[in-house]
């Protein structure tokens, strides 16, 4: 450790306590978990809804796309509604009803305030507290709510399928006609809704708030925020500003500049041979930007299909591609072809590591790797396909078709592949490092930090298999985030930091201490609030107090590094006009400037605005989160995984320069065109349910009547134009990648 030790013991200290936390924590989630029960029935006993109608209901769900249609819990797709809030606010509207007949002859409406607030009362009393599960597993369901139940499952079972009645609902919902084809698994589908609604509804024993922390807002049976989840919110702004003061502070008194570098004469990396396996990865850059463009081709699609629910400009598309296939390609699209420039970027680092040698057959694992790749993606695509066309059996869905959870949909047999790749690119990376730890004279710290964001970008998509087909939502979720949170947005920004600093080093832009002790500190500021910070997408998942507390304070100090963000901003800027020969890294550096932009104002501003429990109460389901998802996901990762990628492409065609034109156009529409989506459509939108689920409940802000207001649907279509924009973009710098890669030595010369 040397002169690091303080650092390293830092970060050591970091994550043992972090890691603690969200395995200490998530024994709990597993624990209070909402359950469930063996049976709903009747007050004779009678058997209304069982434990494995609600399991068969699930697996049902899943095989329409599960959140890539609708959403559940508030996690999912923004067009139809949330089944969740739905089915509660259509239940509770048909026990106010058939009470109001029964006891006064009228509709609810009809009745005056007395009258009304005596149902209520009554209505909030039964929901709340009279449909507790039992000492015996069974949950006792009052006639009238049976009655209810009635009332509102044929809804479903009609949407889901082919009623003549409900096609302009479905179009509406962007979803095809016969989405769910066989009646009964529609019956069990209704069946999964109505838990998830109990669930929502339903105090916990011992305790006066719902399973969910009393999410969604629903006025009827008085679901609001929870005291807690005030304290709490309050709670996480405090910590907010403490980490900030407390890193100027830090800042301000530890850190230290160093003198000016020398810098060398000539790029230092260019210098070196290729290697076989560096060679090889032409076709790794390639396929980055192809499903790059794919990715973006089906995004503007999926967007179109919420203004055109089941065509495309009159085109049927949706008999084929429907909005929930072509939205689950979107994002799996974005996950596989991240990832990708991301593991471009490791081999192509792992032999300047090794000295500018390939360990034997070294280029060969590259290249079985790359089939690997090519298979998973094939592969989960084609099941996708077979799972929603319901052309594969429904017992085989899960496992080769369609999980139904958002970022994790392929099936489990083509995530146990991608693990297997994953595994073999970290076996590929480490074997490069091992020759260089033997280096008795070598600093080994920076290596050591590297080597350990690979293990934690090839490890940690393995939290993804531990959950299984009929698991609670609320432990799928915990192991979800695992991923999304920890594997993208954790270990994915550590790596890239580390890997950064490393490229720099080489390029003699930095001393190896420099880069060295921003990695590490780096490292322990992404971690010390991102890995518990992990539970606040939990807050509303059926989880406790706990959670949400160490949710919220957490993971407001995930804010506190972004505040460096500017300075981090000017100095890839400036490295740009360090040296002559640095021009021609130009476009890659400007990528990595856009992401220290994009990470302040999309995991920053946005990220913030509905990271307080108080705040996400009412904004979750609604289009604010696509605002934080379509800003830093791509705003951070994205850009990342370009500026690696055109990195790695301008050292394997040195005599290639970028075209300064193409580049510009590229990299700026890419730019406007985000913003445009984001300031144009998904905002205002998102502003505009905001009201709407403050003042009636997420029901409202999700409808199809809310949802179809001119002013809505005009904001959908005016995102047309920043997607067209963006798209623009996209094209222009994969083609730039592309000429790079397939070309033949004869670009222009650099200077």
């Amino acid at each position: 450790m040397g002169q690091y030790k303080k650092l390293w013991l830092s970060l050591i200290a970091v994550l043992t306590i972090t890691f603690s936390i969200l395995g200490y924590l998530g024994v709990e989630v597993y624990r209070q978990a909402p359950p469930f029960p063996e049976a709903y029935v009747s007050a004779d006993g009678k058997t209304v809804i069982s434990k494995d109608d609600v399991l068969a209901g699930q697996s049902a769900w899943q095989s329409t796309g599960g959140m890539e249609l609708g959403s559940i819990l508030g996690h999912g797709a923004y067009q139809a509604p949330d089944w969740t809030a739905d089915w509660l606010h259509r239940e509770l509207v048909a026990w106010l009803n058939i009470s109001a007949q029964e006891q006064h002859g009228k509709m609810f409406d009809e009745l005056n305030a007395d009258q009304q607030a005596a149902l209520k009362a009554a209505l909030t009393e039964e929901y709340r507290n009279g449909s507790r599960m039992g000492a015996d597993g069974k949950v006792v369901l009052s006639d009238t709510r049976i009655k209810a139940i009635e009332a509102v499952a044929p809804y479903y079972i009609k949407l889901y399928g082919n009623d003549p009645s409900m096609e302009k609902t479905r179009e509406h919902f962007a979803m095809k006609n016969n989405t769910l084809p066989d009646e009964t698994r529609r019956q069990r589908l209704a069946n999964f809704f109505f838990w998830t609604s109990w669930a929502a509804a339903t105090n916990r024993p011992n305790h006066d708030a719902t399973y969910t922390n009393n999410w969604p807002h629903e006025p009827l049976i008085n679901n609001v925020p929870t005291t807690e989840n005030v304290m709490w919110s309050v709670a996480s702004i405090v910590f907010l500003l403490s980490g900030i003061g407390l890193l100027v502070w830090g800042w301000s008194f530890l850190h230290k500049e160093e003198g000016e570098l020398q810098l060398p004469d000539t790029d230092p990396v260019s210098k070196v041979q290729l290697t076989p396996s560096q060679r090889a990865l032409g076709k790794y850059v390639f396929l980055t930007v192809a499903l790059f463009i794919v990715q973006i081709l089906l995004g503007g699609l999926t967007a179109h299909y919420t203004v055109e629910g089941q065509r495309f400009f009159g085109i049927p598309l949706s008999d084929w591609f429907p909005y929930a296939l072509v939205r689950t390609w979107h994002l799996q699209s974005a996950i596989f072809w991240i990832a990708t420039g991301f593991l471009t970027a490791g081999l192509f680092l792992a032999p300047v590591v090794n000295g500018g040698k390939d360990p034997k057959f070294q280029a060969l694992g590259v290249n079985a790797l790359f089939v690997a790749l090519f298979i998973v993606v094939g592969g989960s695509y084609g099941g996708n396909f077979l799972a929603l066309s319901h052309a594969m059996p429904a017992h085989l869905n899960f496992w080769f078709g369609h999980q139904g959870y958002e970022y994790l949909d392929l099936g489990r047999f083509w995530q146990i592949l991608l693990m297997v790749g994953l595994l073999l690119w970290l076996f590929l990376m480490l074997r490069c490092t091992v020759s260089a730890f033997k280096d008795k004279n070598a600093d080994k710290n920076l290596l050591a930090i590297f080597v350990a964001s690979m293990v934690g970008v090839g490890v940690f998509y393995a939290p993804g298999l531990f959950y299984g087909e009929h698991d609670s939502l609320t432990v799928m979720d915990y192991w979800r985030w695992w991923v999304v949170h920890l594997w993208v947005e954790g270990f994915f920004e550590v790596f890239a930091t580390v890997a950064l600093a490393f490229i720099f080093y080489n390029l003699g832009l930095v001393s190896r201490k420099s880069a060295t002790v921003a990695s590490l500190v780096a490292a322990s500021l992404f971690m010390v609030g991102g890995v518990p910070g992990t539970f606040h997408h939990l807050y509303f998942a059926g989880t406790t107090t706990p959670i949400l507390a160490v949710g919220a304070c957490f993971s407001a100090l995930e804010v506190v590094p972004l505040i460096l963000l500017g300075k981090e901003a000017h100095e890839h800027w400036a490295y740009q006009h360090a040296t002559p020969w640095m021009k021609r890294l130009r476009w890659p550096l400007m990528c990595f400037v856009a992401v220290a932009f994009w990470n302040m104002i999309g995991a920053g501003v946005f990220g913030f605005l509905i990271n307080p429990p108080l705040s996400l109460f009412y904004l979750q389901g609604l289009n604010t989160t696509a605002v934080h998802a379509h800003a830093a996901l791509f705003g951070v990762y994205g850009f990342l995984a370009l500026g690696f990628v055109l990195l790695v492409a301008r050292y394997l065609k040195p005599d290639y320069e970028f075209e300064e034109k193409l580049m510009s156009y590229g990299f700026w529409m890419l730019n406007l065109g985000l913003v445009g989506m984001i300031a144009t459509s998904l905002l205002p939108a998102g502003v505009i349910q905001i009201y709407a689920a403050i003042h009636d409940g997420l029901w409202m802000a999700r409808s199809e009547g809310f949802m179809q207001q001119d002013s809505l649907v005009m904001l959908r279509w005016i995102r047309t134009i920043s997607d067209l924009v963006f798209i623009a973009g996209g094209c222009c710098v994969a083609w730039q990648a592309t000429k790079i890669v397939f070309s033949k030595g004869t670009g222009k010369k650099t200077a």
